[in-house]
């Protein structure tokens, strides 16, 4: 408001009390609106909503004593937030509603132990790579004989996660009468520990770790085994938010230049 403006209204409340309400007040009304307004669009988007799995152990899973996701992509998905200046909160989700939960805006990007595939790059965008991927076979420490390929498994029941390309790749193959899907990795080692199916089909680095850390003692990965599914991980946004795709990639060349991501899986055990 400029001073004639302030003087016509000082005029116009002396002689029309109404007409100066609605000439003075009103557009003060109105700018404030806008700007507190504006203010929340601008703080709704300096949130990034993450989607991890509860059971993706190392790389996103349930800290039964925090009750939050965590784990080495929550850590890298909270670096990429630190540097394109967002606060990130990671929702859990299980694995095959991760997708759906992205392209319903649910979630903004999922971070998890999602392998990059053409399939899925159909209904949402992919980062570059962020760690390289592949599948194992996990076993009865027991089991005799060689296992090399899946070939060496024909006939067999055996399992793997639902929701993981996996299981589509299994039931191509026609060498297994039956493969049991899972909704976790450690239910599918629950079964092959007690012998409900010969072998389980899922991600080598997350039952790797499952091992080490001292779970399922009476299983093994094949030591022989040749990995056919290799692939990288990736995170994963809605195909029509390019924007931040690109700060998801620009970023993320800074964390792999500066030593932030291989720090990260180190830590892991990855």
């Amino acid at each position: 408001m400029t001073f004639t403006d302030s003087l016509n209204c000082t005029k116009t409340r002396l002689c029309r009390p109404a007409e100066w309400a609605k000439q003075c007040l009103m557009p003060g009304i109105l700018g404030f609106a806008l700007l507190t307004s504006g203010l929340g669009t601008a703080q709704a988007q300096e949130t990034l909503r993450a989607g991890g799995t509860p059971s993706g152990i190392p790389f996103t899973f349930l800290d039964v004593q925090t009750n939050e996701i965590t784990g080495a992509m929550v850590e890298v998905i909270n670096a990429l937030g630190e540097d394109m200046g967002y606060d990130v909160t990671v929702q859990e989700s299980q694995f095959n509603a991760l997708i759906p939960s992205l392209t319903s805006g649910r979630i903004d990007i999922i971070s998890a132990a999602m392998l990059k595939t053409p399939e899925r790059a159909e209904v949402v965008a992919f980062s570059d790579d962020v760690y390289p991927y592949g599948e194992g076979v996990i076993i009865q420490r027991d089991y005799s004989g060689d296992i090399a390929t899946l070939e060496d498994l024909e006939g067999q029941v055996i399992g793997a996660q639902v929701g993981t390309t996996y299981v589509r790749q299994l039931e191509e193959s026609g060498l297994f009468p039956e493969i049991r899907n899972y909704d976790t990795l450690a239910d599918m080692m629950r079964d092959v520990s007690v012998g409900r199916i010969v072998a389980g089909v899922g991600d080598a680095p997350i039952m790797s770790y499952q091992l080490n850390q001292g779970r399922f003692p009476d299983l093994k990965l094949a030591e022989e085994y040749e990995q056919q599914m290799v692939g990288y991980i990736g995170l994963a946004v809605a195909q029509d938010n390019i924007e931040l795709l690109e700060q998801v990639n620009v970023s993320l060349a800074k964390l792999q230049e500066d030593g932030t991501l291989e720090a990260i899986f180190d830590a892991w055990g990855l």
